[in-house]
């Protein structure tokens, strides 16, 4: 990590949905929370509790130089909803099979 930048990486217990347009995406009890300096948490979900089959890869990669190379997929009318870094930086290794979304419900 750089100077002033950080990242943690925790097991969260929240019960966490993804819904979008009365569509549920996701919903997962065991995220990970990722927490980046300047950045909103952000939960992490297994891919097994992810209804990937609803979603279509994108074109879009995208590299962060403190995660790695980061792989999308999109919605019809939500391109880009979700990413994972299918080979992450060793520092961040937990969120390898775990998509990430840009809004979720904690409950």
């Amino acid at each position: 990590m750089t100077q002033g930048h950080r990242i943690t990486i925790e097991q969260g217990t929240e019960h966490v949905r993804v819904v979008r347009g009365g569509q549920l995406l996701a919903e997962s009890t065991r995220p990970l929370l990722l927490r980046e300096t300047g950045l909103p948490v952000r939960y992490y979900l297994p891919a097994e509790d992810v209804r990937l089959d609803l979603l279509t890869p994108s074109e879009t990669r995208t590299h962060c130089p403190f995660k790695g190379d980061a792989s999308y997929w999109s919605l019809p009318d939500a391109p880009d909803l979700v990413w994972s870094y299918p080979d992450p930086k060793p520092e961040v290794a937990e969120i390898k099979d775990h998509l990430c979304f840009y809004e979720v419900e904690a409950v």
